[in-house]
């Protein structure tokens, strides 16, 4: 592979999906920006997955579905109870000097707002005052029943919905932070792509795992998807087994590279790389996943990573996450070369030897 890549990316893209402006596979937090059109019973098939619908929904939206769900519950309730309250001819009647011959379902519901009230302290069973039903009304007691039971069912699922979303691994895989832009570099002579991965909490992550998918529009308008394999420093085994501490993950760029001829000045160069890590929960065992995706303006080549490990006064390792997403520029001649080139010169007076020398070319380095 030659050493000459794409220092800039503001060539316009020949391929539509991975150009336009702000369109991209993927987000930079890890959400997909594909949309279904056209699909058949897509409806249907949203309602027979409820649960998934509610894991998948924004807390907001969950907070309005939770409420929204018991109002509508009180409602309809409220307006069978008043009903049963008029067909039993309730409403007109006074209740602390009922007719002797007449039977009262719910004591003292003589409006809507009065059987939305007792509609509400039967689900909440907050406990009868005024209103109470009468154990001689079996309508009241049957209709008493089949709301208890249908409000404890929606009291399960819904508060099994709240502490599942509370729970999932989800959350916690928001606290793993990729770098914003990867590198190109050179690392023991050899060009390699890298990026970093920090777990912003003090918790360890383990069973590690990275994987990556490079995707390309082909001119028939299909997406070429091709696996990237990228690994940790030196370690060959597939996963990391601790992560509390930025990793940096390395792609060796050679000739059979996918990145090595989109990372040529003279290739096009429109793509997406997604990258995706899976860790463990050291605590629950629960399985995360995290997601970005870079585009060629995020890939920088000749550029490396700031340190981010230090010692403070007492020796203690710290972190600078400020430097997280800090790149610094190389010199291509100072990337791309181990040692400094040596020419042999001779210095010569009227003409006549006098003695040699030779010049060091070398790139400036930190």
């Amino acid at each position: 592979m030659t050493t000459d890549m794409i220092e800039s990316n503001n060539t316009k893209s020949s391929a539509p999906l991975l150009s336009q402006r702000y369109l991209r596979l993927v987000t930079k937090d890890g959400h997909s920006t594909f949309q279904m059109a056209g699909a058949q019973g897509r409806g249907v098939a949203y309602l027979r997955d409820v649960w998934g619908i509610l894991m998948d929904m924004r807390w907001r939206w969950m907070m309005l579905v939770f409420s929204a769900s018991f109002v509508i519950h009180w409602l309809v309730f409220a307006v069978l109870w008043y009903l049963l309250a008029e067909m039993n001819g309730d409403l007109e009647l006074d209740h602390d000097a009922p007719p002797d011959n007449h039977t009262i379902c719910v004591k003292y519901i003589t409006s809507f707002t009065a059987a939305f009230s007792f509609s509400l302290e039967t689900q909440l069973t907050i406990g009868y005052g005024t209103m109470f039903p009468s154990g001689d009304c079996p309508s009241a007691i049957a209709l008493l029943a089949i709301q208890m039971v249908l409000g404890l069912m929606l009291e399960a699922f819904l508060t099994g919905a709240f502490v599942a979303k509370i729970a999932r691994p989800k959350n916690r895989a928001l606290s793993i932070r990729f770098s914003h832009s990867a590198v190109v570099t050179r690392t023991d002579g050899k060009p390699h792509l890298m990026f970093q991965v920090a777990n912003t909490r003090s918790s360890p992550l383990t069973s590690v795992q990275i994987s990556a998918i490079l995707y390309q529009e082909q001119e028939s308008g299909q997406l070429h998807q091709t696996s990237i394999d990228f690994h940790l420093d030196s370690i060959t085994v597939d996963e990391c087994p601790f992560f509390i501490f930025p990793l940096t993950y390395y792609h060796s760029i050679t000739a059979s590279s996918p990145l090595a001829a989109l990372l040529q000045r003279e290739a096009p160069h429109h793509f997406e790389l997604v990258v995706f890590l899976s860790a463990v929960q050291e605590g629950t065992g629960e399985t995360c996943q995290r997601r970005t995706s870079y585009l060629p303006s995020e890939i920088l080549v000749h550029h490396r990573f700031a340190s981010l490990l230090a010692r403070n006064a007492k020796g203690e390792y710290q972190i600078k996450m400020e430097n997280f997403d800090k790149t610094i520029p190389e010199l291509p001649a100072a990337a791309d070369s181990k040692s400094p080139k040596r020419t042999d010169k001779d210095i010569r007076i009227n003409g006549q030897h006098s003695e040699s020398f030779q010049l060091s070319e070398t790139g400036l380095t930190e």
